[in-house]
């Protein structure tokens, strides 16, 4: 299983939300750049990468930093919050970003997302954010009537290679990670399936690496020392 240690960014630091609430916010950092070679020196080869205020407003206002990440932590960087367009996919990719995650737009314009999947193949993946199965957009401040599970059919009938899953309920509380959700994503779909929100122990990385979860992104955990990445790291060599 690939871990993807995760940065978010908000004003231009570090921080993390509690189950997405922009007003619960705690900074943990002021220079992403080294937080990630932090990762890096612990083993990690992938980052995970949310621009929160793009994901809220719809632009990108944290792209130079985004670019510094993907050209000098030395780790394989994927994007998301705020991609609505093809000049910001394109802007992203030509920076060496290896993926870009796209949200909202799924849901508003899914012919936009095939036609990108057709483009790009596997550097656009989709985040599907559920809060009590249903799909959330514009940074989580609304939640649709969207079917979480219905919506994955249709981007697996588009082709789309990788979904990031969050549920929203459990982001950021360090109550664990909903294993059933994961395990019934990877069993179920074809794409890869990344987990996303509450995992936070050992414990639930471990569950996820036996259910052949494709990946899980360590978010507060990690910053609140919960977790530590080189011991996550080492329960996930086997299969890189």
């Amino acid at each position: 299983m690939k871990l993807f240690p995760a940065i978010d960014l908000k004003d231009k630091q570090v921080v993390r939300l509690y189950k997405g609430d922009y007003n619960q916010m705690t900074v943990y950092g002021t220079n992403p750049l080294e937080t990630a070679k932090g990762f890096k020196a612990a083993g990690a080869e992938y980052l995970h990468v949310v621009d929160l205020d793009g994901a809220k407003d719809g632009d990108n206002p944290n792209f130079d930093i985004v670019a510094d990440l993907a050209k000098n932590s030395g780790l394989k960087v994927e994007i998301g919050g705020g991609i609505r367009n093809e000049e910001i996919i394109k802007k992203y990719i030509d920076a060496g970003v290896m993926r870009v995650i796209l949200g909202t737009v799924a849901i508003s314009n899914p012919d936009f997302v095939a036609e990108m999947v057709e483009k790009y193949g596997d550097k656009i993946a989709v985040g599907v954010d559920m809060l009590d199965g249903k799909v959330a957009t514009h940074g989580w401040t609304n939640v649709s009537e969207v079917d979480g599970f219905d919506f994955c059919e249709k981007l697996d009938a588009m082709g789309v290679a990788t979904v990031i899953c969050t549920d929203i309920s459990k982001d950021g509380a360090m109550q664990g990670t909903n294993r059933e959700l994961y395990r019934e994503m990877a069993t179920r779909f074809k794409f890869d399936t990344v987990a996303s929100g509450g995992v936070s122990t050992l414990d639930d990385v471990k569950a996820l690496n036996e259910m052949n979860v494709y990946g899980a992104i360590l978010g507060k955990a990690l910053y609140t020392g919960a977790i530590d990445l080189a011991d996550a790291v080492k329960i996930t060599a086997g299969d890189r």
